[in-house]
């Protein structure tokens, strides 16, 4: 199915919405309540029947909640949305800068006399409740989770729940057997003195299961519930109609299906009977789950699954390379597309319709891995725009385009950006920022850096070229990447807030950029795999060190580089990136498509 462009929901339909909302929260006795972009298993992406804070207030953001009152209604963005909130929110919300404004600070001067705050708890996990309570001590303000989520009781047409089927996923691509992730996964549970884990994240269960879905666009997963024993064992909550003979003689005797409804008497029978802790983490977990599990004893601690989920197996990494290769050739095909002109006749749309169609032709994509970004000129300054038919830009001479994309393949999952040039030529500011923003991303793809270091501590050196023109940009400089899983992964990151040691097998992307308002946006990105870092010879060989593999072999814009900017090293390292880009990928192209490589990758 190809990517769709439709305009978002109008501003003028929020405040009919927000009057209907305000009733219903009346009559549950509500002074505010909580609208979160989130679902039951507290991911980060959401099917239809779940995008209830664009369905009230329009915004189509991936992250974001709104606050709503009898009198006012706000919603909190972080800085990648500042600019397209305000575009497609009704003035009757506020845009409230997050985590600036914290919602407690917000809620205590909307609420000055205090009240009751209402939350789904199905839509709330249990860290995040927990903060907001502790927060509002001493407001008068207090949280009550609801029996029945008054938006959903107004939304009359809101669809119904997923069903896609659940497919196996070849032990080939895992390297794997979901019989032995149990067993190891379990056991350390046993060791941990607990019970049981219970699982609600749905790429955790898809890593854990080696199984796949479809139940959230562009991601592979399937919207189901698990538990894990510590003796290996599974229960797994999944409505009939999404499992057939093939999924149940994958999955074997140690996992047994029960449908959803279920899962909650599940929890209450179990709460009754067994004598160690379960297991819940606090970040992913739903109050809801916690509720069912009354008296009996919580270890709050972090899911077994996504540690190991992000340190990928050989084969993973395997299949990695392989699909980025293939995605490559449909990227090269696109870039010698757009080359070819005429540019100033295409959209963005046309942009995104035949980046598909190129990645299509490859016979192996399964799905994108994102709605493609196609920004150009002053849309490009929206780090996460989605074209529409109303934003739809044509391109002018001298813009910059940025196009960010990626395709789900059975063996891997891709994500990339490039910057593109419209015309010959663009402006000094334009190509010294896109000069910047590539000596942040080779700086990150030449780094060696001891193990036990975190995103947090590298992610400035990233920065380091814009802020010595007094300039950054607000988003992390990487996330992890899933194996033909989910294109955004924890716990990896490369940001600022980011904790999380590095560890061999985690894949990132390494993608700094630059955003100018109303004028243009840059970013280029590839992805990235820690591996151990090679020998130096002469080196202290007592010092663990790592590196970073690169992934993606596709040409950068040479004609934006300002090349007396760079560095030796600098130069050094581009012309051995497209040296290498055409070794790997020139003998999988067509003879029109390898003649523009190898202009695209000339030596600086």
């Amino acid at each position: 199915m190809f990517q769709t462009f439709e305009t978002p929901s109008s501003p003028e339909q929020g405040p009919p919405r927000l009057a209907d909302l305000r009733d219903a929260m009346a009559a549950q006795s509500l002074d505010a309540f909580l609208v979160p972009r989130a679902d039951a298993h507290q991911g980060e992406y959401v099917a239809p029947r779940d995008e209830r804070l664009a369905w009230l207030t329009g915004f189509t953001g991936s992250a974001g909640f709104c606050l709503v009152t009898g009198t006012r209604a706000g919603v909190f963005v972080d800085g990648r949305y500042r600019v397209q909130a305000p575009a497609q929110v009704a003035e009757d919300f506020e845009v409230i800068a997050w985590p600036e404004t914290s919602i407690a600070a917000w809620a205590r001067q909307a609420l000055p006399g205090g009240g009751v705050l209402g939350f789904d708890p199905w839509l709330h996990a249990r860290g995040e409740i927990d903060r907001l309570e502790t927060a509002l001590k001493g407001s008068g303000i207090r949280l009550r989770a609801v029996a029945e989520n008054p938006l959903d009781a107004v939304w009359e047409d809101q669809p119904e729940p997923p069903l896609a089927p659940i497919v196996p996923q070849p032990i080939e691509f895992t390297g794997e057997s979901l019989e032995d992730k149990c067993r190891r996964l379990g056991a350390l549970l046993d060791e941990a003195g607990e019970a049981m884990v219970v699982l609600t994240l749905p790429d955790s269960i898809a890593w854990l299961l080696n199984i796949r879905g479809s139940d959230i666009a562009r991601n592979p997963v399937p919207h189901v519930f698990a538990l894990l024993f510590a003796d290996g064992q599974v229960a797994l909550f999944a409505d009939d109609a999404k499992c057939d003979e093939a999924l149940l003689d994958h999955l074997g005797p140690d996992v047994n299906i029960e449908g959803p409804e279920s899962f909650g008497p599940t929890l209450e029978h179990l709460a009754g009977r067994l004598t160690r802790p379960v297991r819940l983490d606090p970040a992913s977990c739903p109050v809801w789950v916690q509720d069912r599990l009354a008296g009996l004893e919580i270890h709050w601690d972090s899911d077994p699954c996504i540690l190991p989920k992000a340190c990928k197996t050989e084969a993973e990494l395997a299949g990695m390379r392989a699909a980025h290769e293939r995605d490559a050739v449909a990227m090269c095909r696109f870039l010698a597309w757009f080359d070819a002109g005429p540019q100033e006749s295409l959209s963005e749309i046309d942009l995104v319709t035949r980046l598909e169609i190129f990645r299509r032709e490859t016979n192996q994509l399964m799905e994108i891995s994102f709605d493609t970004i196609a920004g150009a000129g002053p849309n490009g300054a929206l780090p996460h725009y989605r074209v529409t038919s109303d934003s739809n830009r044509t391109l002018e001479a001298g813009q910059l385009v940025v196009v960010d994309s990626g395709g789900q393949y059975l063996d891997g999952t891709t994500d990339i950006t490039r910057t593109l040039l419209v015309g010959e030529d663009t402006g000094e500011a334009e190509k010294a920022a896109f000069t910047r923003v590539l000596q942040g991303m080779i700086a990150i793809s030449r780094l060696r850096f001891p193990r036990g270091l975190a995103g947090q501590h590298l992610d400035a050196l990233a920065r380091y070229p814009l802020w010595l023109a007094g300039q950054d940009y607000d988003h992390g400089t990487g996330h992890g990447v899933g194996a033909y899983l989910c294109v955004h992964e924890g716990p990896q990151r490369l940001s600022r807030v980011s904790d999380v040691p590095l560890r061999p097998g985690m894949i990132l992307s390494n993608e700094p950029g630059y955003y100018r308002e109303g004028a243009f946006g840059i970013r280029i990105e590839n992805l990235i795999a820690v591996e151990p870092a090679p020998a130096l010879e002469g080196a202290d060989a007592a010092r663990d060190m790592l590196a970073f593999e690169t992934l993606t072999w596709v040409p950068i814009e040479r004609r934006l580089i300002l090349v007396d900017r760079l560095s030796t090293e600098e130069r050094a390292w581009i012309d051995a990136y497209h040296a290498e880009v055409r070794a790997r990928i020139r003998p999988l192209l067509d003879e029109a498509t390898a003649v523009w490589l190898d202009r695209a990758t000339e030596t600086l």
